[in-house]
């Protein structure tokens, strides 16, 4: 299913992603590093030994990132104007090398442009969850879809 038009939402819609992933050590390393984030419970084995985690903790905005990301296809592929904003990021739960995670998209926000008579303004909430259905990261995402031509 490709993104589809902004006539085409509707609002309540849900959209279960079909596409899952494993959460690898490389994905972790080379975002951490990507993104100059230092940060030792991401990178260092023996100091996240020490934490309260007991292990590695996946880097949060990559969790964000493959969010996103896993969304594309069946929201906005091919009719995406521009982003607008993301809000009310949170992350409730730790992500963990080996862990699979899963996304789902509801539409909660329909609104017609008002500088563009050919796109309107969609507010998916997108949700990411664990092998054990844990909700990982949530956020609210809007963007301007071109409509249908």
């Amino acid at each position: 299913m490709p993104g589809k038009f902004y006539d085409e939402w509707q609002i309540g819609e849900v959209i279960e992603h079909p596409l899952r992933r494993t959460v690898t050590e490389t994905d972790n390393l080379l975002f951490s590093a990507m993104t100059h984030n230092p940060q030792p419970l991401h990178l260092d084995a023996e100091a996240a030994k020490a934490s309260e985690f007991g292990q590695i903790l996946v880097n949060g905005t990559f969790t964000f990132a493959l969010m996103v990301g896993v969304t594309v296809a069946e929201t906005t592929m091919g009719t995406l104007v521009a982003n607008l904003g993301y809000d009310k990021l949170v992350m409730p739960r730790p992500v963990f090398i080996g862990d699979t995670l899963r996304a789902t998209s509801e539409v909660i926000a329909l609104r017609e442009s008002k500088s563009r008579h050919d796109a309107g303004i969609v507010t998916w909430k997108h949700q990411m969850r664990n092998q054990r259905d844990e909700m990982v990261c949530e956020c609210l995402r809007t963007a301007l879809l071109r409509k249908r031509p």
